[in-house]
């Protein structure tokens, strides 16, 4: 019997931190190998991917700041960053033979397409996966927020947020041996227990727009395609 998925959209949001592996920092190969497979099977499902990339493993704007750089500059050179692990992605996916277009928020033409809905939008259509880098184009934004934004420019169904732990817990599950994961917890409850799922703004874009996140280990193989085909894999946030 053939799988079949329940969305037929999805946003994927990546952190920097995926794309360092082990290491910690930087870009390590088989981490992005690993990722590009993963989006491949979910891809071969025919689901329409779009995938926003951070860049935290290449430069820690909150870290520079506290040592006196000026915010703004901070955060485009944040937005720098995610494009470098935007370029390292669309080689690894293309290597697989996953059709793929880098679109990013800040015009750098040679290198890639510049954000524009419509493009994007068909370029789904067409069976490409979508990268997107440059966060929101703007300073003062994280790309959590830059993924509630693309997820409701695209349409897409679900934000699916990769991390490294099975879960949203009620304390850090790696310092706790008691926290307790939440299958199942509301916008409002997030924002009220400051549990670090996505920022504040972003939570409440996607509380004003019903758009669901589930939110999921991604060091577990096979994690994204189980969550596309429905499994209840990880935490869900919604109403």
């Amino acid at each position: 019997m053939a799988e079949s998925p329940v969305f037929k959209r999805v946003l994927l949001k990546l952190s920097g931190e995926a794309f360092a592996g082990p290491r910690g920092f930087g870009i390590d190969d088989d981490a992005i190998a690993g990722i590009a497979r993963e989006v491949r099977d979910v891809h071969a499902l025919g689901v329409q991917i779009g995938i926003i990339v951070g860049g935290g493993n290449i430069f820690r704007g909150r870290t520079s700041v506290a040592r006196g750089l000026d915010r703004v500059t901070a955060d485009q050179m944040g937005m720098l960053a995610t494009v470098i692990n935007g370029l390292a992605l669309q080689s690894a996916l293309e290597k697989i033979e996953v059709r793929t277009r880098l679109m990013t928020a800040i015009g750098i033409h040679a290198l890639a397409e510049p954000f524009i809905r419509r493009r994007a939008m068909r370029h789904l259509e067409k069976g490409r996966a979508v990268v997107f880098a440059g966060g929101t184009g703007n300073p003062y934004f994280s790309t959590d927020t830059a993924a509630a934004l693309r997820a409701m420019e695209i349409g897409a169904e679900v934000i699916l947020k990769a991390t490294k732990v099975d879960g949203i817990y009620d304390a850090d599950p790696k310092q706790v041996a008691t926290a307790k994961m939440f299958d199942r917890i509301s916008y409002l409850d997030v924002m009220n227990k400051s549990l670090e799922v996505m920022d504040g703004t972003a939570i409440s874009l996607c509380r004003d727009h019903n758009l669901p996140i589930r939110v999921f280990n991604l060091t577990r193989s096979g994690n994204i395609k189980r969550v596309v085909l429905g499994e209840k894999v990880g935490s869900l946030v919604s109403a």
